[in-house]
């Protein structure tokens, strides 16, 4: 009998009957802590690399102390912001606290069950993450968990404080012999009240035997049936007010931190905005909760219905454009009738004779004494975030000193997608900035460093901070206007990243490709509105439009490439940021917004990857067009696929669906038809192999896959790892990897053969 009322005691505490009116009445406000949770033990969002804003937080570059330290304040913000909307919504259910002193203080204590199980799995993240996943020491690891805890018990400091000298509680105006102020006047009319009547009588108030004191003791609830229903009411409306408040100044201090996002000081941590969006939301979901309770679902549809019918209005949506051209001139009309005038026969062979001669004096280049006829090398990247923007770079950084610089120095061409063309266009401005005497060597171990540091947390500390609520912020670039948003906060965080070195316009890379000092770079992301490739080079490329044979016999061959430069010759095509070229190449779908650009209808584009992750397609397209000039000027061409995933995956099982599975599998079909564009690849490369023939084609792979199976590979976002970092360079030591250097080096010979080996890189 003594157990079975102890079990009720346990069951009917405050701490308890929290905890069930929450899983009954507060969905919403619990999905933002499974959110959280979904978001840190990365069971959503892993392939995106969204755990890392939480478990490896970076601050101006670092992982540090101050990093977690911030991300704990905003957790802080949040842990109180949701204490502050469930006693807004739930405290008049439960009366006997206006009897009490400090009753919000009181309620934070006895609301501990979820956010403290949220700390402990988080903590327990943390540490599984930095010692197995980064191999840092228990010292470390202590530093950061104490940098975390601070920041969250500073900002609760912080509202405490605030409160101690805000709220007032029933004892308070019975010392000073007062009424408590009437606020009802002080929230929206027509919210329906609670009746505090009939709620305080023992046999009708929400069963509640005990709560915890601020010393963690349990307290005896006693009756409130004798204290006046105003006086108890008011006072829960003073304490609501002094939360709006607080709640305000939140959503506040985002936006005045989106307004700063040009200085990195204020570009806090990723994962300390999305606890302070979390929080903004959180007192969001309270205000309409409290305000319209039954209504609050009708509401939120006609709002969401409202919202994307308000939005179709441009100026209520302002889309993100591209930095350096002109939107002021009339929209470029995008027809296929205009597309089909623009490629052709005589305007392909002039474009065609403008390469050729870029080709004569790449062979005058490359042509060494006892060769006749060098080999024309091309290199495809595939996209994947900074793992393949890394392993893109060591590939070519590697190879290219083994062969001592035969290989950039013989390379034509280099296409690809997302964050491996990011890598490619950073070596190829090193290579560039090398042959100028303003770069010592492109193979120091630094110029990787610099391509690995993190993008993604500034673009969503601005989707956060910055595109939620100040979606009309406005940027000066090259004497236009555009919207400062999550697109322009990623350019100048790559910049950054880069040493500048990039921040030039397509132009500026004419004379040099032309010189064949360079290698020429295609870079081509996709046309939503179409699915056609928009190809954007400094160069004239309308022979790239149509297949080859389409010039003569145009009505069985539909043009399937834009020449971006022809299409928006009067946009200043050739002022296009460089930057942004390269950030169109690498859109992918949230993390950064599409491209809209001065053509009437508008096209809009996205990544690269979403028609051809490797490159595949424009460099078989370009072999296509020269393939009589390759012939009778090289001794063959060299195609370097450079991969950040595994090429051939295990067969996924198709049965043992539910009916909700099932509904929703063409959507998951879609995806693997996209993942699956290998197969394609492989029939574009067999049809190049019957061109040129197995002597004069040679196909070189190298592929990332981590050294141990068991462990999971890079994920593909714009965060790497410092584990991540070393299991993508090392895979350079992998057995078919290094197959492929030897072959290479075989078609590449060194100038004069190296006196020692590669030696494994140091953890």
């Amino acid at each position: 009998m003594a157990l079975k009322n102890q079990w009720r005691n346990i069951y009917y505490s405050f701490p308890v009957q929290l905890l069930i009116l929450h899983l009954r009445n507060h969905h919403l406000l619990m999905g933002l802590w499974l959110c959280f949770l979904l978001f840190c033990s990365g069971l959503a969002g892993k392939k995106l690399g969204i755990l890392y804003l939480f478990l490896d937080p970076e601050y101006l570059g670092h992982v540090n102390f101050w990093s977690y330290y911030f991300v704990g304040f905003a957790f802080g913000g949040f842990f109180m912001s949701w204490n502050l909307t469930t006693y807004l919504l739930s405290a008049q259910y439960f009366p006997f606290l206006a009897s009490l002193s400090r009753p919000f203080t009181k309620f934070i204590i006895n609301n501990f069950l979820i956010p403290f199980l949220f700390l402990v799995v988080y903590l327990i993240l943390v540490i599984h993450f930095q010692y197995f996943g980064e191999g840092l020491q228990s010292g470390g690891i202590l530093l950061y968990c104490l940098g975390f805890l601070l920041g969250m018990f500073s900002l609760v400091a912080c509202y405490s404080l605030y409160f101690q000298f805000t709220n007032r509680d029933i004892s308070y105006y019975e010392r000073k012999g007062r009424q408590a102020p009437d606020l009802a006047k002080s929230f929206m009319p027509g919210r329906r009240d609670v009746d505090l009547e009939y709620i305080k009588q023992d046999e009708n108030r929400w069963k509640v035997r005990t709560y915890l004191n601020e010393a963690f003791r349990p307290k005896i609830v006693r009756s409130v049936a004798h204290y006046e229903s105003r006086t108890l009411k008011n006072i829960f409306k003073q304490n609501h007010l002094n939360a709006l408040i607080l709640q305000l100044l939140s959503m506040l201090l985002l936006m005045s931190l989106g307004l700063l996002i040009d200085f990195q000081a204020f570009r806090i941590p990723a994962g300390a905005s999305m606890f302070i969006l979390g929080s903004v939301l959180a007192a969001i979901t309270g205000a309409v909760t409290y305000w319209f309770h039954e209504w609050r679902v009708t509401l939120i549809i006609l709002t969401l219905l409202g919202v994307n019918f308000l939005t179709r209005i441009d100026w209520l949506n302002p889309k993100n454009k591209a930095f350096g051209m002109d939107y002021e001139n009339e929209p470029a009309p995008y027809t296929y009738e205009k597309l089909t005038n623009t490629c052709q026969l005589e305007a392909a062979n002039q474009d065609k004779m403008k390469t050729r001669a870029i080709l004569e004096n790449w062979k005058k280049k490359c042509t060494v004494e006892g060769e006749s006829k060098p080999k024309m090398v091309i290199l495809c990247v595939s996209g994947g975030g900074l793992k393949a923007a890394t392993w893109a770079m060591q590939v070519v950084q590697t190879a290219d000193s083994l062969s001592q610089g035969r290989l950039l120095d013989q390379t034509v061409l280099i296409t690809g997608a997302s964050g491996g063309l990011i890598g490619m266009a950073y070596l190829r401005e090193l290579y560039h900035l090398q042959q100028q005497g303003e770069v010592e060597s492109i193979y120091e171990k630094k110029h990787i460093d610099q391509i690995c540091k993190d993008l993604l947390n500034s673009i969503v500390f601005s989707i956060v901070s910055n595109d939620l609520f100040l979606p009309w912020s406005k940027v000066e670039e090259g004497g236009y206007t555009y919207n400062k948003d999550r697109g322009y906060v990623f350019e100048q965080q790559l910049n950054e990243n880069t040493n500048r070195v990039l921040d030039k316009s397509l132009s500026d890379y004419r004379d040099a490709e032309a010189r064949a000092d360079i290698p020429m770079m295609y870079i081509t992301p996709s046309i939503v509105n179409d699915a056609r490739r928009l190809i954007i080079s400094p160069q004239n490329v309308r022979f790239m439009m149509m297949p080859p044979v389409g010039e003569s016999i145009r009505h069985n061959f539909e043009v399937d490439a834009v020449d971006f430069r022809q299409l928006f010759d009067a946009h200043q095509a050739d002022s296009l940021r460089f930057l942004t070229a390269l950030r169109m190449n690498a859109t992918y779908p949230y993390i950064l917004p599409n491209i809209h650009l001065p053509s009437e209808p508008e096209i809009e584009v996205m990544d690269a990857g979403f028609l051809d992750n490797y490159g595949i397609m424009p460099a078989a397209r370009f072999i296509q067009v020269f393939q009589d000039w390759i012939r009778e000027n090289t001794s063959g061409v060299v195609l370097l696929q450079i991969s950040s995933s595994e090429k051939i995956e295990e067969i996924a099982p198709s049965g043992g669906q539910g009916i909700i599975e099932s509904l929703i599998n063409p959507l998951g079909i879609a995806v693997k038809v996209m993942e699956k564009q290998e197969l394609e690849h492989d029939n574009t490369l067999g049809f190049i192999y019957d061109i040129l023939g197995d002597e004069q084609f040679h196909l070189i792979r190298f592929l990332y896959r981590p050294q141990d199976q068991k462990k999971l590979e890079a994920a593909i976002s714009f965060h790497i790892t410092d584990r991540e970092k070393v299991d993508v360079l090392n895979a350079i030591y992998l057995d078919e990897n290094q197959s492929s250097l030897r072959q290479l080096q075989q078609i590449l010979p060194p100038r004069i053969q190296p006196n020692s080996t590669l030696g494994r890189l140091e953890k």
